[in-house]
Order: structure tokens, then sequence, then C-alpha cells
């Protein structure tokens, strides 16, 4: 439903095209009382135009808009299922984990009609010789999720809980217009749950207004994909790689190539117009049949798929076929690139690849490195003519990495575009320190020159200072208020309670929500898990081992503990991954002392991100205490581990490594884009105080209230500043 979307999207609700009220304005007033008290207790707040708009709407209409808005936040922030706790006076009334299995081992004997000693127990259990999962009661659910409210006093409202303002958008096709004209035009790669969203837009905006230009070629391939099946003419295909994206894409497949894909049998129509833009590619640059080689495999494929032979009025696209079966042979621009590199000719090597910026600058760094000092200048002056032609992400990227590299980094991360991370040591000797302040310095120029002319003064909020740019939405997972990886946020409240929830599908699904403690020096403080349900005030709600209708699990963990950093992890310890499952969720709240209340509440989630990667173990953020306080790191990130069986104590040192190596990097953050305007306009910091003039606001949500003609861009926007 695009409503829905729309609004977990934007936060803004479409206008709603019913009646107004039958008998007088104010029909729906009611419903729209219901609706703020409903949105409260799920942490949301209506505006003032949003609840007018309800009150002036017939009961019908109205109550149809309020049901719609509210599911939209309650399944936003994992509201929309029930999160039961084994343990059902968690965070109190938790066992110690080897009684407990004690516990559940007599409950086996007297079932069974025996009798044990406490002794006997005690050493079957740790002789390692008991399955847990045969035991009575264990793994499942002893009460219902009402059984656990009922034991719980309803949540004490604090001050610092979380309240998300929800505006009133425009009629629904204005805010589906809207959103598809700023996905199929990002600057930068969108996330899974986004390209899928972009595909259910491309066919409702099919035959309206078209985005001038597609920066992102995956995005190309989603539009051209609906275009395909539905009839329409391409768009924007100028490579071949375009169109082997779009006959990935089109066949359920990944339109970044990242992971092979079986490619379905196409129609008659479809195959005469992939077959077109083959042909018109190659036959307005040859060149392009370049690309071909480094897909090899899977042009072959496509090849058996069109049956490129049956039409010979395509002769360009003929050839492409051809170089993939190696009937033809081309030289590739990165193949005359390597050849110059391996022969110690990197200035020559730079200048082949100044016929392709975005590779040019990808490979600045290898190139600068292996330049003998005379050779520098003109690899130096080779980057610098590619700076104009090369995309915003690819320059702010670099620029970011050229930042890291004054010195060697403690461990070298590799973070995958699917989430997937590998380190090792850095064995990269730095780059001088003059090398690297004249690039740096090149590179802001750029950066500032590519970056609009603000027409009003930008406000910004603090809070968005620490938000790492959004180069891709692959960095980041689907949910509510998930920031890019690297991005930091403070974190406020005495106490930390993380939550897992899942769903299986088709088998049964084990997972296991743990927090590894490190110490200053990144070395293991602790654990808490299912093998370990407390240390240092760290709390485990109680090991869910089936979830067949959903299962939750929690930790708590209090702030005035002791260690350094807080890990979070979620170990698949049987059946499927996360990207197989059903459903399955990440996120954390925030609470004081005085807040007592059910384990979940809505009202103080900060955040919860999906978990759709994979691997086997997922990173989702860490938690670090700083001079200041306590602040979260996003990691988004999997380890592939072992098939099952994964737990904490297991993934100890590979989880510590690949934070220390997210922890200790420089990200780019808003306050670079920032800094860069500051020489332009005027920038102003958000105090809560209302400006009397039209601004630009830059925040992490933005305030109700700013004069009219101001423009503003929150989290969902952040990407729109990227330049192109």
């Amino acid at each position: 439903m695009l409503e829905k979307k729309i609004i977990q999207r934007t936060s803004r609700v479409p206008a709603s095209a019913g009646p107004a009220g039958a008998r007088r304005p104010g029909d729906g007033a009611p419903v729209a009382r219901q609706l703020d008290a409903a949105l409260l207790d799920a942490g949301f707040s209506a505006s003032r135009e949003l609840l007018e708009h309800l009150g002036a709407l017939a009961p019908a209409p109205a109550m149809d808009l309020a049901a719609t808005v509210v599911s939209a936040v309650r399944e936003l922030v994992g509201d929309h299922v029930q999160h039961n706790a084994y343990f059902i006076g968690f965070p109190h009334d938790v066992p110690d984990t080897v009684e407990f299995w004690a516990q559940r081992l007599r409950a086996a004997v007297r079932t069974g009609g025996g009798t044990a000693t406490g002794q006997q127990v005690r050493a079957a259990v740790t002789s390692g010789a008991v399955n847990l999962l045969d035991l009575p009661g264990y793994g499942t659910y002893q009460h219902t999720y009402d059984d656990l409210l009922a034991a719980h006093d309803d949540l004490v409202a604090g001050a610092g809980d979380r309240l998300t303002l929800l505006r009133l958008g425009d009629p629904l096709e204005v805010e589906t217009q809207r959103l598809y004209l700023a996905l199929a035009g990002s600057t930068t790669p969108l996330g899974e749950a986004d390209l899928t969203l972009l595909g259910e837009l491309t066919v409702a905006c099919v035959d309206n207004t078209q985005p001038d230009l597609i920066p992102v070629r995956e995005n190309r391939a989603v539009l051209n994909a609906a275009r395909l099946v539905l009839g329409r003419p391409l768009t924007g295909v100028d490579t071949t790689t375009d169109v082997l994206r779009l006959a990935c894409h089109v066949s359920g497949g990944d339109p970044s190539l990242l992971t092979p894909t079986r490619l379905r049998a196409f129609r008659r129509p479809e195959r005469r117009t992939m077959l077109a833009a083959l042909d018109e590619v190659v036959g307005a640059n040859p060149a392009k049949l370049g690309d071909v080689v480094r897909h090899r495999e899977r042009w072959k494929r496509l090849g058996e798929r069109l049956h490129p032979h049956e039409y010979p009025q395509w002769p360009y696209a003929q050839q492409v076929f051809a170089v993939a079966r190696g009937e033809r042979k081309v030289d590739t621009l990165a193949g005359r690139a390597e050849r110059a590199i391996r022969a110690g000719d990197i200035g020559p090597a730079a200048t082949v690849l100044s016929a392709a910026p975005g590779l040019l600058l990808r490979s600045a760094d290898r190139s600068l490195r292996k330049a003998p000092p005379p050779q520098r200048a003109t690899v130096l002056d080779a980057v610098t003519g590619a700076l104009d032609s090369a995309s915003g992400r690819v320059l702010l990227s670099l620029r970011e990495h050229v930042g890291n590299r004054l010195t060697p980094a403690t461990a070298r991360m590799y973070a995958t575009r699917s989430r997937t991370a590998w380190v090792g040591p850095d064995e990269r000797p730095p780059l001088p320190a003059g090398l690297v302040a004249d690039l740096v310095a090149r590179l802001d120029a750029a950066v500032t020159s590519r970056l609009p002319e603000p027409e009003r003064p930008l406000l910004v909020d603090p809070a968005v200072l620490d938000v790492a740019l959004p180069l891709s939405g692959r960095a980041a997972e689907g949910g509510f208020a998930v920031l890019p990886r690297g991005s930091r946020a403070p974190v406020t409240g005495d106490l930390l309670r993380f939550f897992t929830y899942w769903r299986q599908s088709s088998s049964r699904t084990d997972y296991d929500l743990s927090v590894l403690l490190l110490d200053d020096d990144f070395h293991s403080a602790g654990q808490v898990s299912w093998t370990n349900y407390h240390h240092d005030g760290v709390v485990h709600s109680g090991d869910i081992t089936d979830a067949k209708d959903g299962a939750t699990e929690f930790i708590d963990v209090p702030l005035s503990m002791s260690g350094r950093y807080v890990a979070p992890q979620v170990n698949m310890y049987s059946g499927k991954s996360f990207d197989e499952v059903a459903e399955s969720m990440f996120g954390y709240q925030t609470r004081t002392p005085e807040q007592n209340g059910t384990p979940f509440d809505a009202r103080t989630v900060r955040a919860r991100s999906q978990l759709r990667g994979p691997g086997r173990v997922a990173l989702p953020m860490v938690f670090a205490r700083t001079e200041t306080g306590w602040e979260a790191i996003w990691l988004h990130l999997y380890l592939s581990s072992r098939p099952s069986f994964n737990r904490v104590e297991g993934n100890t040192f590979t989880t510590a490594d690949r934070v220390r190596a997210l922890v200790e990097r420089r990200y780019l953050t808003m306050s670079y884009l920032v800094d860069r305007w500051r020489s332009r306009t005027e920038v102003l910091t958000w105090d809560g105080h209302l400006p009397t003039e039209p601004v630009t606001f830059i925040g992490i949500e933005a305030p109700e209230g700013l004069p009219e003609g101001s423009e503003t861009y929150p989290l969902d926007r952040l990407s729109e500043l990227i330049p192109a």
C-alpha cells in the first residue's frame, strides 16, 4: 500500500480525497482526537494541519486515514507485533543461568517419574551431556503476552521519551510523484527497501513526468525493468551493462550484479527492446564493447535467452555476444592501464584512466603510492582533471579515504555493498603529508563548487552534524531513525534496552541476542547471552528457540556498567538466515530508573532497523562511553561465521576487530558539507527558536512552524544534499 509506505518513508500523511463531513465540517473531529491519543502511545504526534484535515473529513474516510496512519507508525517502530519475554518478570527475577538449566533438568526428571540430587543435576548440566532443547519448557514461552502485560505496570511517561512529528502532505498522487522523482533521481545508490519502493512507484508513475537525469545505474535498471514489462521505451541506456542490469532485475535478481541471477525467459517484444538498446549503444560507440568482458559469463547466459542470431537487423548487438563468447577480442581501458602499472608507467596509466573519471579516482590511492616522485605530479594532475567529471559521491568517498591515509590504520576493514566485512592488517605505506594536504584542498574546492547556491540562510540542527554522509543506501538498513554506517548519536537515559524480534518462515529458526562488552583496548570485558544471563548489571530476558508465531529477546544494559564499548549482536544459532526468515528486526530503547512498564514500549524506541543481510551474525551498532556520556555508532555489518551454532563467545575477536576498525575511522559527516557552505551563505544553529524569515533547515527532524517558503532536509532527504 503506497500510502503507508509514503508515511513511513517521509513522515508525511497524504491528504485524503474523501468527502468533507456530510452534515457539517468537523464530523471527523472525534476520529482526530482518537488518532492523536493513539499516536502518542506509539511515540508520535500529529501536526495541527493534519488534525484539522482529519477533523474536516466525514467519519468513514477519517477513520480509514487514521487507521492507515496508526498502522504505518506502529510498524515503523516495531509495535505491530507482540514482544513477549521468556521470563515474565524481566528485568527482575531472572535466575542464574546454570541454576535455571538445572531447574529445567529437574522438571524433566520429575516428568519421567525419577528423582535427582542437586549435585547430580549440576554435574549433568556442566558436562555438556544435556540437550537443552529436550528439556520441558526450555526455549518456548510459558505465559501469554496478556500475562506479561498483567505482570507489569503501564510505562511511566518520561520527559525524554521520543516524540516524532507527522505532517499533512499533498494528495496521494502528488506525494507519489514527488517521492518517485526523488528516488529515481537520487545521486546515491538506494538500499534494498527503497529500490523495491522505487519499482512500485515506477508502475504508478510510468506515464507521468519523468526525471531529467537518473545518475545511479541500479535505479535506472529498476525503472527500465518496469518499463520493459509495461511495454514502454527504455530510458537512459548508454552502456551495455545497463542492459545486463535490466535483464537481471526483471528476472528477480540483483541490479548491482553483486550476486548471480538465474535469468528468466523473455517475451519476444522484450527481446526486441533489449537487443535494439544494445545495438544503439554499441553502434554509437564501439568502445563500449569493453564493458562486456567484465561480465562475460553472464552475457553468455543472456545470449541464450535473447537469441540475437534471430535478429540480423541489429548487428552491433550481435557483437556483444561475440565478445562474450571470445570470438572477438577487445582491449579494455582497465586492461591497458593495468599493463602500464605493471610496467611501472604509473603516470601514463593515469592518463589512460582519464577517459573513465570514476575509475581513475577509485584507483587514485594505488596510483599515488606506486608512482615514483617524478610521476606523482602527472598522476595528481590527471586526478584533478577528473574531478569535474566524476559524480559527487565519488569525490566525497575519495575525500573521506584520503583523510584516513596519513597514518596506517590499526586494522583495515573492507565493507562490501552487501554489508559483509573483512578485516586485515593495513600494510599500505602512508601517503606523504604534503601530497595529502594538496589533494584534500583540491577535493574540497571541487566539492564546494558542486554544492547548490543557497537561496536562503541555512538553519542547522547540531544533532545532524555527526551523521555520516549518506553516500550509499546500501550502507544502512531500512527502519526507523536509522543512520548511515559511521554515524554517531548521543544516548540519553540511564538504561539501554536492546531487542530483537524474528518470525520464522518454513523451518524452526533460533536467533540469539547477545552483548559483547569491550574495554578501552577493545579486549573482551565480558558477555551476556543465552549462556550467561547476568554480568555487571547487564541482564538477558531468556532464550527463545522457536519463532513460529514470532519471538523477542531483550537485554538490559545499565549505563553505569564498567565497560567502554557495548556491542550488541544477533547470532543465527539454527534455521534460516536473516534475509530468509519472514521478518527480523533489531532496535534499542532508553529508559530512566523511574520508568517502569512492560519490556517493550514504542515511546522509548530510539531506533529500529531491519535485519535482512546475508550473514550469520548481525552487528547493527556499537555503544561507546565518551568524556561527555554515551553515544551510539551505527555499524550495519554482517559476519559470515559458521552455518549454525553461532555464539557470542566464538565471535569475540572478529567482532572486536570490526568494532575497532569502524570506531577509529574518520568518516565524513554532515558537518563537512555544512562547513563547505559557510563560505557561500549564512549558517545558523538551530536552538529551538523559530526564525522570522524563510530558511533552509537541515536536521534529523524538521520543526513545526517554520516560516512559509522554507525548505527542509530531514533525515529522509539528507541524501539529496549529496552533489550530483
